[in-house]
């Protein structure tokens, strides 16, 4: 069935710009029309612009809640064990829409946690079903690590500072025999064939090179050139990283471009301390750069070299990581804070907001495996977010261009609709598919219920975390 949307102005791209009274058709799920000059000249005012994309995310619980506030990564990792799913659907759930309501077409779902409530297939088809609720595009990946679970290296000095019974706690939480290569590549096998599907791309998802050893790497690589499946990692994203690649693993990046690692097939999220031949090198191979401004501010990751990434040819794009800034998955405000400080100096410019827009949703959508280029023109998928131009442009004291204000003052609360794949699936500021609220009310009783299985290392923080501390700045030095 044809559907038509009227807009004051549309963005069709770069090289096309805004339209002003357009009428846009889709069906099927595709769009087949866009007409200028027919649209209204008077009422409600709207902005239609390609749906955002959430390039790097883990579909978990908000962090903050389970007291993972103001720490470096290294330890907010095991914090949030706090946080582990008490409800796969549900939780995978809340964070899709929430996700879906700021205007987002596709996110990742880099698995980081799984619930260990159910055989992980199960999960998995449980994360798919909250996706197909929600109505919400998703790439997954399940992610994997097989040394280095406490720290980078030998946690011997760590465990030595606990009592027995606190030793155990942690060991039970974060010490498990580890899935060998080719397991992996069968439940990835497995997890496709359940669950891919025209609204789902399933991915290999290494955690990082510090966690995964060289035949697990190796082991991917072969895979993905072998089957064209993508590739999700996390790389050189704190100081200790850095200092752990430099210590152990100098030609790191030079060896994953050696074994097929490096790819079109492959997105990066972060890339916070990789330098300037590095960069290059995943420039050269094709390889996609996801940022995640606020989530770096969070957990004192430091500024990605964005700006230098994409002078080198890098394809950027942006994530939430489960960590916007004011954790509310506002992918809009984060595209801003990413266009104000990686965006130039003075009247040198990186990019235009539109630009930046443009390539965000572009390699967002290759990075999630999503159809189509994301600009709103006949035969690409039918995903646009509807903006309220009314508040936008509260003022309305002279024409100024919608593009440069969305990204002067725009943020997901000013998103009237979002349309994936022809269909509604979030409309002034509530979910379609999923009752969220009754969600987020039922996971805090969950959490609540569940929280005191941790008392032993809720006691045990405060010493633990010491000893990390002490562990990293003694062995992995930052300066």
């Amino acid at each position: 069935m044809v559907t038509e949307i009227a807009a004051t102005s549309l963005f069709r791209g770069i090289d096309r710009g805004v339209f002003d009274n357009v009428v846009l058709r889709h069906d099927g799920g595709v769009i087949t029309d866009v007409f200028e000059g027919a649209g209204p000249t008077s009422g409600p005012r709207s902005f239609v612009i390609p749906a955002f994309v959430n390039a790097h995310d883990h579909a978990r619980a908000t962090a903050s809640s389970f007291g993972a506030v103001g720490m470096p990564l290294e330890s907010w990792i095991l914090r949030t064990a706090l946080g582990t799913p008490v409800d796969p659907y549900l939780t995978a759930a809340s964070a899709l829409a929430r996700s879906a309501k700021t205007g987002c077409a596709a996110m990742m779902v880099h698995y980081t946690r799984p619930s260990g409530t159910m055989p992980m297939l199960d999960e998995a088809k449980a994360i798919a079903r909250a996706a197909s609720d929600v109505g919400i595009r998703i790439a997954f990946a399940l992610a994997v690590r097989d040394q280095n679970p406490i720290v980078y290296g030998d946690a011997e000095p760590v465990l030595t500072g606990l009592s027995r019974d606190d030793r155990k706690t942690i060991e039970d939480l974060f010490v498990r025999v580890p899935m060998s290569p080719n397991a992996y590549i069968e439940m990835t096998d497995a997890i496709a064939a359940a669950i891919t599907g025209p609204m789902v791309d399933v991915q290999l998802g290494p955690a990082g090179v510090q966690w995964c050893s060289k035949p697990l790497l190796e082991a991917v690589a072969e895979n993905s050139v072998r089957t064209g499946r993508r590739i999700h990692m996390h790389l050189l994203e704190t100081v200790y990283q850095r200092a752990w690649a430099d210590q152990n693993f100098p030609d790191m990046v030079r060896w994953l471009r050696d074994i097929g690692f490096l790819s079109e097939r492959l997105t990066l999220a972060h890339c916070i301390h990789a330098r300037p031949d590095e960069l290059e090198m995943i420039a050269a191979s094709g390889t996609r750069i996801v940022t995640n401004f606020s989530s770096n501010m969070h957990l004192r990751s430091g500024l990605a070299p964005i700006a230098a990434a994409h002078k080198c040819g890098c394809a950027i794009a942006v994530g939430v990581d489960g960590l916007a800034l004011d954790e509310d998955d506002d992918v809009l405000r984060e595209m801003r804070l990413v266009q104000m400080v990686h965006g130039g100096l003075g009247f040198r410019q990186t990019w235009t907001p539109a630009e930046l827009f443009a390539l965000a949703v572009h390699n967002g959508r290759r990075a999630t495996g999503a159809p189509g280029t994301g600009e709103l023109a006949p035969g690409n998928p039918a995903d646009f977010a509807v903006i309220d131009l009314d508040r936008l442009d509260r003022d309305q004291i002279m024409p100024v261009d919608s593009m440069a204000l969305l990204f002067a003052r725009g943020n997901a609360s000013m998103v009237k609709e979002v349309v994936v794949a022809g269909k509604t699936i979030a409309k002034d500021g509530a979910c379609i598919g999923v009752d969220l609220p009754a969600i987020e009310q039922e996971l805090r009783a969950m959490y609540r219920a569940n929280v005191g299985k941790f008392a032993s290392f809720q006691r045990m923080w405060p010493p633990l975390s010491n000893l990390l501390s002490g562990w990293f700045e003694q062995q992995l030095t930052c300066e």
